[in-house]
């Protein structure tokens, strides 16, 4: 018997294939009949915005386990470089899994996940500007475009790792240096 989670874990592997699945299709995709989908989930709102708020909470845990909130208080730049490691890396694990969900526009439209979202979005924007203070990241950027760059490479992530243009095991150091090399205070004379 699927729980929930199993459920959820396989609805969002298909999604990410295909964004435009029925709840028949992702029922098929996970291997349960319709009416055992729909016990769960009533509708596909209900099974989106589930998954919204799965991706929503992973994005809450990413920023507790890389302690960008330490971090932030520290103001110390090694703390803050090992956080802002941390947390791309922890990035990578939610834009492969919860892909779908960072770029769904009805799970991105939801009220109650705006909400979390952008609270969310202030403690790493407030993580960002420690970063710039400490000489971490560029200084001459609003700290948002970092937040919108992360997003972007993201994206691009889940896009090549489902294309199979990178490896997995890859994937965090391509991400951390295409991020640092692009924002990272720029080198001396």
């Amino acid at each position: 018997m699927k729980t929930n989670e199993d459920i959820l874990t396989a609805a969002t592997r298909h999604l990410n294939a295909n964004p435009t699945a029925s709840m028949a299709g992702i029922a098929s995709a996970i291997g349960i009949s319709r009416a055992t989908l729909h016990r769960h989930f009533v509708s596909r709102e209900a099974l989106l915005h589930a998954l919204g708020d799965r991706a929503t909470e992973c994005w809450a845990g990413s920023l507790r386990s890389a302690g960008i909130d330490a971090a932030t208080a520290s103001g110390d730049p090694g703390e803050l470089r090992a956080a802002l490691g941390a947390l791309l890396n922890a990035y990578v694990v939610d834009a492969d899994e919860h892909g779908f969900a960072l770029t769904d526009h009805f799970v991105n439209h939801l009220p109650d996940l705006v909400a979390r979202g952008e609270e969310l979005e202030e403690r790493e924007v407030a993580f960002y500007e420690a970063c710039q203070r400490a000489g971490v990241l560029r200084a001459d950027l609003p700290a948002r475009w970092f937040s919108s760059a992360v997003y972007g490479l993201l994206v691009g992530a889940r896009e090549s790792l489902r294309r199979g243009e990178v490896a997995r095991r890859d994937l965090g150091r391509i991400l951390l240096t295409t991020f640092l090399d692009g924002t990272g205070p720029p080198a001396g004379p």
